[in-house]
């Protein structure tokens, strides 16, 4: 058995997703790893093996200067020449990269694709601590770190669930044409409002959806949740709160708004305690 296949075979073993390209005629030739996912690029800092990383995607800007990495694109639109143009000898993505096409593309240009595992829970930051570090050989720091950002994730869910106002909280991405998109059930957003020691106030809705105004008049939210953003995609809280499905909300009424770095609010990775405690803190604070 060769080293190669035994990697594959451990790789996938711990669930990781593996697409074995063909064989690299000068593989030893190749730079080093393409992280593709914000939080795989943290993990792979937060491990001390950043000297791998030969680029980034555009989600991935933490550390700061992992914006120094050329940037192959956003992790769901990849463009298969950014990606080669590095020469790298392994993908380390996160699940859901893409497009499929581009996948496919870069597998037949025999690139080793390995597809990180994405669940929005405490054990989910575990497993994928421990699958980036089985992916780029870092298994002994990647358990230590691992065990070191449970505890703290484990912390501070237990002290944000000692409170007993839970707030209503209506994450929104995204205000176009009026229309607003929010958080439903299974995201991350609502993962982390949970962990909070909040309430996701949309249910019955999967994913991020537009929503129409009765269904956020409905949801009645305590406190508004956003991504902290600047340029075309800012809200400032003048045009939020008169839109008529939030006017007349409790959140309105009292101007309850919190705006968090999308990374490191939904990232799930290493800094995910402190963003519990600090949302934690902000719903505890709200009127």
């Amino acid at each position: 058995m060769t080293l190669r296949t035994f990697t594959c075979r451990a790789l996938m073993a711990i669930g990781l997703t593996v697409l074995i390209a063909a064989p690299a005629a000068a593989e030893d030739e190749r730079g080093g790893i393409v992280s593709i996912g914000g939080s795989v690029t943290e993990i792979i800092y937060a491990l001390g093996e950043q000297d791998q990383l030969v680029a980034r995607d555009t989600t991935s800007m933490f550390p700061p200067e992992a914006n120094a990495l050329p940037d192959v694109g956003y992790i769901r639109a990849l463009s298969p020449e950014g990606v080669l143009s590095v020469n790298p000898k392994k993908i380390v993505a996160l699940e859901g990269s893409g497009p499929p096409e581009s996948l496919e593309v870069l597998k037949k240009a025999s690139v080793p694709i390995i597809l990180i595992p994405e669940e929005y829970s405490r054990d989910g930051i575990v497993n994928k601590i421990m699958a980036v570090g089985a992916a780029i050989g870092a298994e002994d720091k990647a358990a230590d770190l691992a065990k070191a950002v449970e505890e703290n994730v484990a912390a501070a869910e237990s002290k944000a669930a000692q409170r007993e106002d839970r707030k209503r909280v209506l994450f929104i991405l995204s205000l176009r044409g009026g229309r607003i998109m929010a958080a439903g059930d299974g995201t991350s957003a609502a993962a982390i409002v949970e962990m909070a020691g909040g309430v996701n106030a949309l249910t019955g809705v999967d994913g991020y959806k537009q929503v129409s105004d009765e269904a956020v008049i409905e949801a009645a939210p305590d406190v508004i949740l956003m991504m902290d953003r600047t340029g075309d995609h800012s809200i400032d809280d003048t045009q939020l709160f008169s839109h008529p499905a939030i006017a007349g909300s409790p959140a309105q009424q009292n101007q309850n708004i919190v705006r968090m770095g999308g990374g490191y609010l939904l990232g799930f990775g290493p800094r995910t305690a402190s963003a519990i405690e600090e949302l934690s803190t902000a719903l505890q604070n709200a009127d």
